[in-house]
């Protein structure tokens, strides 16, 4: 099996890469300036906080850049043959030490689309799901609100869509894993008057325990996911997203089943131009299939967004980890202009010694400890 894997693997690479060179040949035929679009994001960032780790300084800065090299071809019959190439570049320093750097891959993919059918193969994002802070189904990607950027990681991955009417939608998907483990999945859509639902199956083989999604779940080895969501959009907005992970290793001794459940519901108050509250409360359950330990955990989301004029958008987040008594505090005020985008961020967390894990177990970096300010200039080209 694990021939045919690693065959299977080879074969997504060659025909990427077939797909790469019919349509640069593609491309060549037809009037380049429609055809090709490069553009990019700087950032870069100051934080201060007061509790920084052991001998890290109480300032860390950051800059970043992810150039975007896009080719796009209009094929006859209302068929589309694009690409997309991105490479992230990165450095972050405490004081005047590099904390950390990254130099990867953001997104390669080509995509071959018409009105039935989108096939995608490459690096590239996968997301799904209508929760927006606490998502059970984030299992591919690594969205967060609070992130001005707005960047995800992506997935090696071959994901087919198709649309057989317009309120229905089929997905499949091949994912590479950086153990070199080719795991699987599929969802279905629908969207009706009383709403829109999903379903969602994945398959992972790979042996190693891993963490799934943004939150303390860790599958032991290979396991299965299955999910559902519905969002319904009416005079208030409201969404249930549920997941289901179960380990193929039924004697494993620790906790190899869990639960993920959120609710949601968003208004928008005729207040000035329009305050958009919303809220999110996830619950996790962990059980073990050897014995009766279980492992029970909610969190509570507010958040408030306002837009004030055309150029300034103030928005407040308040996260409660209600088994650990933590509560996390977030307030951004962004400027927007047409590329440009300046961000003042406050945040108020938990410091380090009010976590059990010791602190050579914890991030050396600032974020997410203690009360911080931080500056952000986005430029996008």
């Amino acid at each position: 099996m694990k021939k045919e894997i690693i065959l299977f693997q080879k074969c997504l690479v060659i025909l990427r890469n077939i797909v790469f060179v019919v349509m640069f040949f593609e491309l060549h035929a037809q009037p380049f300036a429609q055809s090709f679009n490069l553009k990019g994001q700087f950032w870069g960032s100051g934080l201060t906080s007061d509790d920084p780790a052991e001998d890290q300084s109480s300032i860390e800065t950051q800059l970043g850049y992810i150039p975007t090299l896009s080719l796009l071809s209009h094929l006859s019959g209302e068929r589309l043959l694009d690409m997309e190439w991105a490479y992230r570049v990165s450095r972050a320093y405490s004081g005047e030490a590099l904390l950390t750097s990254a130099e990867k891959p953001y997104r390669g993919w080509v995509r071959y689309s018409t009105r039935r059918v989108e096939a995608r193969l490459g690096l590239q994002k996968i997301a799904f799901g209508p929760a927006q802070f606490l998502r059970p189904t984030s299992w591919f990607d690594t969205i967060d609100l609070r992130d001005p950027t707005g960047q995800t990681d992506g997935v090696e991955a071959f994901r087919l869509r198709l649309f057989p009417v317009s309120s229905l939608a089929f997905w499949g998907w091949f994912i590479n894993s950086e153990m070199d483990t080719l795991s699987y999945g599929g969802r279905a859509e629908l969207s009706v008057a009383s709403g829109d639902w999903g379903i969602t199956l994945h398959q992972d083989p790979t042996k190693s325990p891993q963490q799934v999604g943004l939150f303390p779940v860790v599958m032991p080895g290979p396991h299965k996911r299955a999910a559902i969501d519905y969002r319904y959009d009416g005079f208030m907005g409201f969404w249930f997203e549920g997941a289901s992970l179960f380990s193929d290793d039924d004697d494993y001794p620790g906790f190899n089943r869990y639960t993920l459940s959120t609710l949601g519901g968003d208004f928008t108050l005729p207040v000035g131009n329009g305050i958009l509250i919303m809220t999110e409360s996830m619950q996790i359950k962990g059980k073990s299939s050897q014995n009766s330990d279980s492992y029970d955990q909610t969190y509570t989301v507010f958040m408030a967004s306002m837009p004030m004029g055309l150029l300034h958008q103030v928005m407040a987040i308040t996260q409660i980890d209600w088994k650990s008594e933590r509560a996390y505090y977030y307030f951004r005020w962004g400027i927007t202009y047409d590329y440009l985008s300046i961000n003042f961020l406050l945040s108020a967390n938990p410091r380090r010694v009010d976590y059990v894990f010791q602190e050579e177990y914890l991030p050396p970096s600032l974020a997410g400890f203690g009360n911080g300010i931080q500056f952000m200039l986005i430029y996008n080209h």
